[in-house]
């Protein structure tokens, strides 16, 4: 695990994300981070070994066990990542907004391989202690692509049957909420924020 690609796309003197990262408490945290770059999607990171092990998922994540999606996974990020929120300038990897959209702790489940052997394999199990997200939750490799994976909740006392979209669970006044309203483009309503 190493934070060599995080570093070589990325000019520090230029953008205000960390480069580098700090120990952890007692267990491993996640993010999740809204980002509006190019396009708007969720960023998602698990601990693991010292970094953030990250995935973009265009969707956002959902509590409904039907929803099955898509987490690209890319490069590493230092741990300090995980309190980042704020704009990269345009010129910079990433340009756009940031925003902490949930974050927590979680632990790998017993019927998961350990963390880098269980990314090895393709096949996460954990469960998430967020403000938004809770409970059972899995990272499933797609056949054939080693960056494509599946971001899936389990059916536990957490999940719903119904639709959910992660940009309902945002606040109204968000900076990206109001960078979209600004530019006319579409807003969700954020009513369900907590």
């Amino acid at each position: 695990m190493s934070l060599t690609r995080y570093k070589k796309i990325r000019d520090f003197k230029r953008t205000p994300e960390p480069d580098s990262g700090k120990p952890p408490g007692d267990l491993p945290i996640f993010v999740v981070q809204r980002h509006k770059a190019r396009n708007l999607h969720y960023d998602f990171r698990l601990e693991m070994n010292g970094v953030l092990k990250s995935w973009a998922v265009p969707k956002g994540p959902s509590l409904n066990p039907g929803d099955k999606r898509l987490a690209m996974m890319v490069e590493d990020h230092p741990l300090d990542y995980a309190t980042f929120h704020g704009v990269i300038p345009e010129g910079n990897y990433g340009a756009g907004i940031v925003e902490i959209w949930d974050h927590g702790t979680y632990t790998l489940s017993d019927k998961s391989p350990n963390g880098p052997r269980g990314l090895k394999a393709g096949s996460l199990k954990f469960t998430l202690r967020g403000r938004k997200l809770k409970g059972e939750f899995a990272l499933a490799r797609m056949s054939g692509s080693g960056n494509a994976w599946l971001l899936i909740k389990h059916r536990d006392q957490y999940a719903t049957d119904q639709p959910y979209e992660s940009g309902d669970y945002t606040a109204k006044n968000s900076p990206i909420n109001r960078a979209l309203q600004k530019a006319g483009g579409r807003k969700k309503s954020g009513s369900k924020a907590s």
